[in-house]
């Protein structure tokens, strides 16, 4: 599980990332990004019934997600606030596929 620290709770907190932060996407996941005046990188799970109508499904990518974040942490960069939203698909992949999915992600988008 993500930190306190490193979680973005307020729904005002969303929207300036919904509103100032640049958007990324790829086959399984959209990533937006804004800058925070923190010096820490915050993250947003976000998992929709689009996913799944089961919340344990749900609740289960979101672990997942979360603890991918959470071993990468030290490579992120700082001072970012960071939506994930999560699309269809990526519930029928394994953990070690979804790290791979995530970390190329993070790659490409230069979080890493």
């Amino acid at each position: 599980m993500l930190a306190k620290t490193n979680r973005l709770k307020k729904k005002k907190d969303f929207e300036a990332v919904f509103k100032k932060g640049k958007s990324f996407k790829n086959s399984f996941l959209v990533l937006k990004i804004a800058p925070n005046k923190l010096g820490i990188s915050r993250f947003g799970l976000i998992v929709s019934q689009k996913v799944s109508k089961k919340a344990v499904v749900r609740n289960k990518v979101r672990r997942r997600l979360s603890e991918i974040i959470r071993k990468k942490m030290k490579e992120i960069k700082n001072g970012l606030d960071i939506a994930l939203i999560v699309l269809p698909g990526l519930e029928n992949k394994s953990f070690p596929e979804t790290e791979e999915i995530i970390i190329n992600f993070f790659k490409k988008t230069k979080i890493i």
